[in-house]
């Protein structure tokens, strides 16, 4: 984006567009409202008028992410079985790990960012945001799918807890040496996960 067309956003939009590219740089870092407002080119009491916590902008700009690099269209396409379209949106957010060395290059940024350092209140904040985050959008697919019939009320929150443990476990297996070919053995494991939390409500869709 040109310096015109920044200078036309509002300065909200701003804010989120400056936070956005903090966040790139340094996904472990929590968002300093001085560091965006002086990115953003506004005041940090513009700033703090649209998001008033660091959290509540942390929170938004995570959203933005996760809408760009994995959308919820899926989930409303009734016309496919809804056993595959949740796994379908749980394979999106695999497939921004990569297989192999990238997958490698990605799980080394997490140990360096949030493992291996001494922890400290500020990467802790980091990491719980982006889970909060990939937690909101899992409940959010299950949700659709109890509006729609394809799964039985009960625990979103325990449900959506599950499967992003075992999105979590796949994410580190990417990584990893493997016998069988992953995407297959993944595969696999992803359909019995969506099976365990679907059952046999209807529209599941078997094969």
């Amino acid at each position: 984006m040109d310096e015109g067309q920044r200078r036309e956003l509002s300065s909200r939009n701003k804010v989120l567009l400056a936070a956005m590219e903090l966040f790139g740089q340094d996904p472990g870092g929590r968002l300093s409202v001085r560091a965006v407002a002086a990115r953003a080119g506004v005041s940090t009491g513009s700033l703090r008028h649209h998001f008033p916590t660091q959290r509540a902008l942390q929170d938004e700009v995570l959203t933005r992410v996760y809408d760009l690099v994995v959308p919820d269209g899926a989930i409303h396409d009734t016309s496919v079985p809804a056993r595959d379209r949740l796994a379908d949106c749980l394979r999106e957010v695999l497939s921004r790990t990569g297989v192999g060395d990238q997958a490698r290059r990605s799980l080394q940024v997490a140990v360096e960012t949030f493992v291996a350092p001494e922890p400290t209140e500020q990467n802790r904040a980091a990491y719980l945001a982006i889970e909060r985050e990939m937690q909101r959008r899992v409940e959010y697919w299950l949700t659709t799918l109890v509006e729609q019939g394809a799964l039985a009320p009960g625990d979103t929150t325990r449900r959506a807890r599950f499967l992003t443990t075992v999105v979590n476990g796949l994410t580190l297996e990417r990584a990893l040496p493997a016998a069988d070919p992953v995407l297959r053995a993944e595969t696999e494991t992803l359909r019995l996960a969506v099976d365990a939390v679907l059952g046999d409500a209807p529209g599941h869709g078997r094969d």
